[in-house]
C-alpha cells in the first residue's frame, strides 16, 4: 500500500527529476538522479549505456520473466519561462498538482515505477521468478524507439510496459508514425528569364495537390492513416533571382499495425510515376533519416519509420495485469494512445508483448504550465506493483 513514506519518496524523486533541465541530448543530469535513486535502493545493477540509457535491474529468487518498465527522459523545450505561471524547473506543488517540464511527460512515471519497483521488491522480500527492469531512455522525443532497441537488446524482455500518460488505464497499441520526405527537381536559371528553367516549386505544388488526394488506409480500432504536409522548403533558400532547383517536402505519416516501408513508399511512389508521364514532374520520395548528438558523446542516427502496434484486450498477459489493477482498487479502462511512443520498436519492431500504463493524460505532454496530479502519480505507482505482482509470479 502507498503509505506516507512512500509517496513522498515519489514526489521527491519525480521533483528531482524535473529540477535537471533534460531536452533530448542534455539528458545528462536526469539520468544522474536516477542512477543515484536505483542505487541506494539496491538494486542489483545499475548500468548505462553507449547512448546514456539508464538500465537498473531487481533479480528474483528464482529464474522466470523478464519484465521491463520503460519511459524517457527527455522533454521537449521551455518555449518561453515567462510564458508559465510556475517555475518550469523548480516542481512546484499547488492546489494538488505538480508543475514543471517533464511532470507528465514523462517524469513523473518514471519516478512511479522506479519506486514501485523498490517498493515491490521490499514487499516480496525479492522472493518473485524472474528479474524486474527499470529504465530512463534518451532521445525518445527525437527518435520514438531508437535509444530503446539498445535497452531491447541487453536485457530482452518478455513484456514492456510503457509509462507514457494514460491516466492510470491500460493502453495496448498506438498508431506509428514516419516522415515522408518528397523531393522535386527542376533546372536554375535567373527570374528574370524564367522560361529558360524548370521551376521545382511548381514541380511540388503538382506533387502536394496530388497527395492530398491519396487516400491512407483505415483500422477498426486505431482509425484511419494520415498523410499531412508539414514542412516544405525549396533550394537555393534564400532564392534571390534564381529560379529553384530543387524542392524538399517533409509529410508527417501515422501509421496503422502491420504498414512497412514499402507498404507506406508503394503508392507515392506510384503517383509520382504518373506525375512524371503526365506533366514531366521529375520527383524522388524516401523517409528522413535524423542524426543527434547523445550527452554521452555518441551519434544516434535512424530512419524516421516508426512502426503501429496493437494487441488484443483478450491477450492473457492484459487480462492478469487488469485483474491485478482491479485487485488493487483502480478501475482501468482499456484503450490505446493516439502518440507515438517507444512501443514503436518493442511491440512495432521487435514484437514483444507491450502494454501502457502511466499517470496523468496525453493532453497535457509539452504544454505551457505542463502538470501531474499528485494523486495520480501516487495511484500510477500503486498500479505498478500491481502490473509487477501481475506479471512476475511469487510463491
Amino acid at each position: 500500500m502507498m503509505d506516507q513514506a512512500r509517496r513522498d519518496a515519489v514526489l521527491s524523486l519525480t521533483r528531482k527529476l524535473v529540477a535537471q533541465r533534460s531536452e533530448s541530448g542534455r539528458e545528462d543530469g536526469a539520468a544522474a538522479v536516477l542512477r543515484e535513486y536505483l542505487t541506494a535502493e539496491g538494486f542489483d545493477e545499475v548500468r548505462t549505456d553507449g547512448y546514456g540509457n539508464v538500465v537498473g535491474v531487481l533479480r528474483g529468487s528464482r529464474p522466470g520473466p523478464r519484465l521491463l518498465f520503460d519511459g524517457h527522459l527527455d522533454t521537449v523545450p521551455v518555449r518561453s519561462a515567462a510564458a508559465w505561471t510556475h517555475d518550469p524547473y523548480a516542481g512546484e506543488l499547488a492546489d494538488g498538482k505538480l508543475y514543471g517540464r517533464g511532470t507528465s511527460d514523462m517524469k513523473g512515471a518514471v519516478a512511479a515505477y522506479a519506486v514501485a519497483a523498490a517498493c515491490f521488491a521490499r514487499d516480496t522480500n525479492r522472493d518473485f521468478a524472474g528479474e524486474l527492469y527499470v529504465d530512463g531512455v534518451v532521445h525518445e522525443e527525437r527518435f520514438e524507439g531508437v535509444a530503446s532497441r539498445s535497452v531491447s537488446e541487453a536485457v530482452r524482455p518478455d513484456v514492456v510496459v510503457i509509462g507514457e500518460a494514460s491516466g492510470c488505464n491500460v493502453k495496448i497499441g498506438q498508431r506509428g508514425r514516419a516522415e515522408v520526405v518528397v523531393e522535386t527537381f527542376g533546372v536554375p536559371a535567373h527570374s528574370a528569364n524564367p522560361e529558360k528553367g524548370v521551376n521545382a516549386v511548381y514541380a511540388m505544388c503538382a506533387v502536394i495537390e496530388a497527395l492530398r488526394r491519396l487516400p491512407c488506409p483505415e483500422h477498426p480500432v486505431l482509425g484511419r492513416g494520415i498523410l499531412e504536409l508539414t514542412d516544405i522548403q525549396s533550394s537555393p533558400y534564400p532564392g534571390a533571382s534564381v529560379v529553384p532547383a530543387r524542392c524538399r517536402a517533409t509529410w508527417d505519416r501515422r501509421l496503422l499495425p502491420g504498414e512497412t516501408r514499402e507498404s507506406v513508399l508503394a503508392p507515392i511512389r506510384a503517383l509520382l510515376a504518373r506525375l512524371e508521364a503526365e506533366a514531366g514532374v521529375r520527383a524522388q520520395v524516401s523517409f528522413a533519416v535524423g542524426e543527434e548528438r547523445c550527452y554521452t558523446g555518441e551519434t544516434i542516427r535512424g530512419e524516421r519509420f516508426f512502426p503501429g502496434w496493437l494487441y488484443s484486450e483478450d491477450e492473457p498477459f492484459v487480462q492478469s495485469v487488469l485483474a491485478s489493477l482491479r485487485a488493487a482498487g483502480q478501475s482501468p479502462r482499456v484503450t490505446h494512445y493516439s502518440f507515438c511512443t517507444n512501443g514503436s520498436h518493442y511491440a512495432g519492431e521487435a514484437g514483444i508483448r507491450t502494454l501502457g500504463f502511466g499517470p496523468s493524460h496525453e493532453n497535457l505532454a509539452h504544454t505551457d504550465d505542463e502538470y501531474v496530479e499528485e494523486a495520480e502519480l501516487y495511484r500510477a505507482c500503486e498500479g505498478d506493483q500491481a502490473i509487477m505482482r501481475a506479471l512476475l509470479p511469487q510463491a
